[in-house]
């Protein structure tokens, strides 16, 4: 009895001693995990907000895309997330592109478009078919692509942003407005008049009045119209109006009816958001969305001027990256190299 009394004690010890280097070793790691989770949480006033920017990277301009996302970082200490939006055979080439640049530090995530719910929604038009591409309708489809975010900035690809970001994402939205644009009619001074003859900046410009459906809007056609390529949008009064849902009736309305084309002003992207939106929108400062530098190639802002601009936008058919254009010098300052070396400038001068 007394050997088995001491065997007991003897596997008795044992057994605590093995108990014990269990959590020996079990106790540092716990805590040194719950260190780290601390370390990593920050109080709510130390947490710098995120500014989610979304802008589309197509397959034949990816450059463009690329120049403005380096425009934005390289101007503002702000904690920017990019949302690249692209179709699925150009995915592989936008991460390479940032990933083997100057763009490597960026924050950022490439977000797939599916067209497939595009479908029905577009009336073939062939005056301009690049108005007609998928990524143009991504602005219709914000809060389908980005989920985590109360407010939200699109650019279109062929701007630059030379002031901080920032400034642009505090802009005020009224209360029951979804978005802010900039008007049209906003041009900077009275002598840019005649370098932009023929410039539509009104809804006769973007909507056929000879509809009866245009007509029962019940819109002036002599109503300043809003260029969609720069929004700030507010995702909660977006989905709460359902506004993408508004968008496409009218899409439909418009394979149906012809109701707009590309023949117009603005093409088939900006006119359901002219309907959708008017009267419901905030309105963006001026000087961030300098419009038109792709309008006429031999009419030019004062250098003076632009220096003072926030953002630049060559919308119209004459891209800085092209030939004939005006004002490249600005955007080529912060154009990135293809590192595939398929996009390449075309400045025959």
């Amino acid at each position: 009895m007394a050997l088995l009394r001491k065997i007991n004690q003897v596997l008795l010890f044992l057994l605590v001693l093995t108990l014990c280097g269990i959590l020996y070793k079990k106790v540092p790691k716990a805590a040194v995990l719950k260190q780290e989770a601390d370390d990593d949480s920050e109080s709510p006033e130390d947490t710098e907000e995120e500014i989610p920017v979304v802008i589309c990277a197509a397959a034949g301009r990816l450059g463009a895309a690329m120049a403005t996302i380096n425009s934005i970082y390289s101007n503002t200490d702000a904690n920017i997330v990019f949302y690249v939006v692209g179709l699925r055979n150009t995915l592989s080439r936008i991460r390479k592109w940032i990933e083997h640049s100057k763009l490597k530090e960026i924050n950022f995530k490439i977000v797939e478009f599916n067209p497939v719910v595009l479908k029905g929604k577009i009336r073939p038009d062939s005056s301009r078919p690049e108005l007609l591409q998928p990524l143009n309708f991504v602005r219709f489809y914000l809060p389908l692509l980005i989920h985590q975010h109360e407010k939200v900035i699109y650019l279109d690809d062929d701007v630059i942003v030379q002031g901080d970001i920032q400034e642009l994402y505090d802009t005020t939205l009224a209360l029951g407005h979804a978005a802010a644009f900039s008007d049209d009619c906003d041009l900077p001074s009275a002598q840019d008049n005649n370098r932009l003859v023929g410039l539509q900046n009104t809804y006769m410009g973007y909507l056929d009045y000879r509809k009866k459906t245009i007509k029962d809007l019940g819109i002036s056609p002599s109503t300043c119209s809003f260029n969609p390529g720069v929004m700030v949008a507010n995702m909660t009064e977006w989905k709460h109006q359902r506004i993408t849902k508004q968008l496409e009736k009218w899409m439909q309305k418009n394979v149906e009816e012809n109701l707009y084309s590309s023949s117009l002003g603005g093409g088939v992207a900006t006119s359901p958001m002219l309907i959708v939106f008017h009267g419901k929108y905030s309105t963006i400062n001026p000087l961030w969305h300098i419009k038109h530098l792709g309008w006429n190639p031999d009419a030019r802002y004062s250098e003076h001027f632009l220096q003072k601009a926030k953002l630049l936008h060559w919308n119209g058919r004459h891209k800085p990256w092209d030939f004939p254009s005006v004002h490249n010098d600005l955007w080529e300052s912060w154009f990135v190299p293809d590192p595939a070396g398929i996009f390449k400038l075309n400045h025959n001068r």
